[in-house]
């Protein structure tokens, strides 16, 4: 039977070193572009923010990988990007770029060949361009309206020469840019949410109006009915949670199962539903995320399986239930 890698221990320690190392070496150049990160850095958030078009994100080879990642971080966050193959654009891409836009173009050594046409045509069009190097004396520190210069780290690795380093600064601090932006904007939640539909993470982010039950699904009795006719419609809605009403739709309190449970006495069936509800229960609004719901029903300290949806004034608008989330895809 063949034993996994590194199972004698001498390999798997060399192997545990040289991994260490690498991450060692990538997080103290990380803090080093934290720490120098300054004027160069708000100028060139404010040419971004000031953008009425695109931000085209280009460089080639490993840069150019981060480079698209840049790009889908910014489209993701409330800032309109697009990345351009730099090779493509000397070929007609070069039309994708337009007044109005601004360009990120990456490139570790600045000296990239494949970016002169974009520099170019950046300079010719009179487009801000920002140029993310480690040498601030090269072609493209040198083009750029707002140069941001890597500090000095070594490539991680026993040969130190694969972009490893380089490229993981220059994908925080595509990072950096794009969350600083996204504040800026004032960019939520909810506006995440509409562009990220699918998946788990458009689950997380849908709303709770989009999730409740609403009209004649509802449980609500008035709070003068018995406790016995209570149950009838307790038990036909299945939530598990009985609403207490008044004639406008306000929602006066809860019967739960628990509730139940504390008040269970031989006059329980005879008794008012006033006298049983709950008047102070967990409730939750229309638009608040389907998220925030389930971290509600979740609490520690009370935990439920189903939350009335009211509006400022307390007017029942639904009924959400831990079994519709689920549903969504939230757990």
């Amino acid at each position: 039977m063949l034993k996994p890698a590194g199972t004698d221990g001498t390999a798997g320690a060399l192997d545990l070193t040289i991994a260490r190392d690498v991450l060692a070496t990538e997080a103290a150049a990380l803090a080093a572009l934290g720490a120098g990160l300054g004027v160069e850095f708000c100028a060139a958030v404010d040419l971004l923010f000031a953008v009425t078009g695109r931000v085209v994100v280009t460089g080639m080879g490993k840069s150019g990988h981060v480079a698209r990642k840049i790009a889908a971080t910014l489209a993701s966050t409330g800032t309109p990007a697009l990345f351009v193959h730099p090779a493509e654009a000397a070929h007609g891409d070069l039309g994708m770029i337009i007044a109005g836009d601004a360009v990120i173009a990456l490139s570790n050594s600045g000296e990239a060949m494949e970016l002169a046409a974009i520099v170019a045509h950046a300079s010719r069009i009179g487009l801000p361009l920002i140029g993310i190097t480690s040498v601030a004396e090269s072609t493209l520190a040198t083009a750029a309206t707002m140069p941001l210069i890597l500090p000095p780290a070594p490539e991680a690795g026993p040969i130190g020469l694969a972009p490893t380093t380089s490229t993981t600064m220059q994908m925080a601090l595509g990072d950096a840019l794009a969350v600083v932006l996204l504040a800026r904007r004032g960019f939520s939640a909810r506006d995440f949410r509409d562009i990220h539909p699918g998946g788990k993470l458009g689950a997380r982010l849908k709303r709770v109006r989009d999730l409740m039950h609403r009209g004649d699904e509802l449980p609500l009795v008035p709070p003068t009915i018995t406790m016995d006719q209570a149950l009838i419609t307790m038990t036909a809605k299945r939530f598990g949670a009985l609403g207490v009403a008044d004639e406008s739709g306000h929602l006066l309190g809860i019967v739960t199962d628990g509730d139940l449970r504390r008040a269970m006495g031989p006059d329980l069936l005879g008794r008012r539903v006033a006298d049983i509800m709950n008047r102070t229960p967990k409730t939750i609004g229309p638009d608040a995320l389907a998220e925030e719901a389930l971290r509600e029903m979740n609490t520690n300290v009370r935990p439920v399986t189903a939350l009335f949806v009211v509006d400022d004034r307390r007017m029942i608008q639904g009924i959400l239930h831990i079994h519709d989330l689920l549903r969504a895809g939230l757990a």
